[in-house]
């Protein structure tokens, strides 16, 4: 018997089902009366991998009821997907479309599961989100000091000092939400153990890349988008990029990776020799980005404070 995959496409009104060995695409409504038919539905078919893209947050209730009743769901990126499509030939772009594309795409990638990230862990991230929110703020008041006329200087000084006071009590909100689990207040203490790591990448790594600890190298580099890519053909060698993965990780990750190319005897010496052996500034930089994120995992998954020795 063939293994049944399914393809789901979510928008705002409708959940639109594509099932793998089926031609029909049956079409429901998003919301909680809907979700509750779409799992009796799939129910029945015992699929083996259910597929989704992330849409902005519209799929995250669907996600969450499939999880619970133990079906096999994965939420996948959308550029992934429409990358499939286009290899594919598919340029059409309709809600049926979309989902039998869905479909194909589970039974020929067949995406690793990854368990659900938990309340807590969302919270985290809400807030991580609105941290980036106020930050890019700041950033834009900050410039239009530069050149304000002097009558409305003070206005915008004045919303400077409450966008800062509201970081601020984001901050302390993850700071508190951090050390009311001991699970997490364990995890945070080892990754801070780490000389480079401090509070704004630690949360970030709880909060954005909870797999941290259960991966390998390679699938961690990948996760976090610091991953290689070659680009060859026959005899021509292009320069490796990296690209993809959860962009909230990067900034954080970078910052604190420019910290331990001074202060983590590990990470400066492996920069240092990157650098001797003519590597530019950025890619060594990015190197050092993926060997630090390495050692964070390996911490994690040992559950290991740092050591220079080890």
């Amino acid at each position: 018997m063939d293994k049944i995959h399914i393809g789901i496409d979510v928008s705002k009104a409708t959940l639109d089902v594509a099932i793998s060995n089926q031609k029909e695409i049956k079409s429901f409504s998003n919301d909680e009366k809907g979700i509750n038919q779409v799992i009796n539905y799939l129910k029945k078919e015992k699929p083996v991998l259910i597929v989704m893209e992330s849409t902005g947050g519209l799929e995250k209730l669907l996600a969450a009821s499939l999880a619970e009743y133990s079906l096999p769901v994965v939420v996948v990126n959308p550029r992934q997907v429409r990358d499939f499509a286009k290899a594919k030939g598919r340029l059409a772009k309709t809600d049926n479309i979309d989902a039998r594309i869905l479909a194909e795409f589970a039974c020929d990638i067949h995406p690793e599961i990854r368990p659900l990230t938990d309340a807590q862990t969302e919270e985290i991230k809400a807030i991580l989100v609105r941290r980036q929110q106020l930050i890019a703020m700041i950033t834009m008041e900050k410039n239009r000091l530069y050149t304000a006329n002097r009558i409305v200087v003070l206005s915008i000084e004045e919303n400077l000092k409450w966008l800062k006071q509201q970081l601020d009590n984001l901050d302390k909100d993850i700071e508190a939400k951090i050390k009311s689990s001991p699970i997490w207040k364990e995890k945070d203490d080892l990754l801070k153990s780490v000389p480079g790591v401090g509070q704004v990448l630690s949360m970030t790594l709880l909060g954005t890349l909870p797999e941290l600890g259960n991966l390998t190298r390679k699938q961690v580099a990948a996760l976090a988008g610091v991953a290689p890519f070659n680009r060859d053909s026959g005899k021509y060698r292009g320069k490796r990029t990296t690209k993809g993965g959860r962009a909230r990780v990067r900034p954080p990750l970078y910052m604190a990776t420019l910290a331990a190319t001074r202060f983590n005897p590990v990470i400066k010496e492996y920069y240092a020799h990157l650098i001797d052996m003519g590597k530019i500034k950025k890619v060594a930089l990015t190197a050092c980005m993926r060997k630090l994120l390495v050692i964070l995992n390996a911490i994690l998954r040992e559950h290991r404070p740092w050591s220079y020795a080890s």
